[in-house]
Formats: C-alpha cells, sequence, structure tokens
C-alpha cells in the first residue's frame, strides 16, 4: 500500500472512521516529525439484524383486485451507519468551533467520506485539509500514522 506525504498542523486531528467505529487521532509532534495519539475512540455497537429489524417485512395490500406484495425491509445496519457517521460529524462540528483543533484530516472509505461530507458544516468543511478514501480504522495508531506521513 502506497503511503502519503500529508503534512499534519500541531494539535490538528486526522479522523479515521467508517461506519461503526471513528479515532480521533491527535498529532502531538511537529508537521516535519507527526506523532500521532488517540484522543477519542468512538464505536457503535455491533447490534444484529433481529436487534434492529422489530418485525417482519410488511404486506401491502393493492387496492385493485387481490394483489398482495411484501413491502421492501429497510437496511437497518446502513441507517444506523449514517447514524453513526452524522453524530461523529456533529462532534467534529462542536470541536472546531470550541477551537479543540486547528485543521482536520479525514481518513474514511468513500462510501463513509459520501456520507460525512453530506453532514459536515461550513465550520467543518474550513477546517479540512485533506479526505483520504481508505478503511484504515481497523489499523494501530503507528500504522496509520506511517500510511499517512512517511
Amino acid at each position: 500500500m502506497a503511503e502519503l506525504e500529508l503534512k499534519i498542523d500541531n494539535g490538528g486531528w486526522v479522523v479515521v472512521c467508517d461506519g461503526a467505529k471513528a479515532l480521533v487521532l491527535e498529532n502531538a509532534g511537529s508537521r516535519m516529525h507527526p506523532n500521532l495519539t488517540t484522543r477519542q475512540v468512538f464505536e457503535q455497537p455491533d447490534l444484529s439484524d433481529r436487534e434492529l429489524s422489530a418485525d417482519k417485512p410488511g404486506r401491502a395490500i393493492s387496492s385493485v383486485g387481490n394483489r398482495r406484495s411484501a413491502v421492501e425491509q429497510v437496511d437497518r445496519h446502513e441507517q444506523e451507519e449514517q447514524r453513526f457517521l452524522k453524530n461523529v460529524a456533529a462532534h467534529l462540528d462542536r470541536a472546531v468551533l470550541a477551537g479543540d483543533t486547528p485543521s482536520l484530516i479525514v481518513v474514511a472509505p468513500p462510501r463513509a467520506i459520501g456520507i460525512l461530507r453530506r453532514a459536515f458544516t461550513s465550520h467543518v468543511r474550513q477546517a479540512i485539509r485533506a479526505e483520504v478514501e481508505k478503511d484504515f480504522v481497523k489499523l494501530p495508531v503507528k500504522e496509520i500514522e506511517r500510511h499517512l506521513c512517511h
């Protein structure tokens, strides 16, 4: 996997996430010698389909004739992922407004980046220095640092 050459401000945050986990890493080093440390971890419990779905798919009865059909089941996992990512975006908005970080780098799979982009406020968009479409959330912090900074 090719490494990137990102320059991360001292105190800048790298947010590494997917639809179920987010790592907020802070650069405790310099731009030339980054040292990413874990500031916060957010995790969504991995609920089974049974826990997410309260019922069997519904049935619709046509008003003309005797036709019946199943109502399409809502993807509860996708809904939970979207809710989780929107909560991450809201957390970042509060942090940027509070002055907790001068800059953000967001690292997430393409689908998650798309959801985040729609949820980001103008404050967060202004703080973002880079978006990286990679799934690094399961890697150790030092490995993430190596992929992003060397």
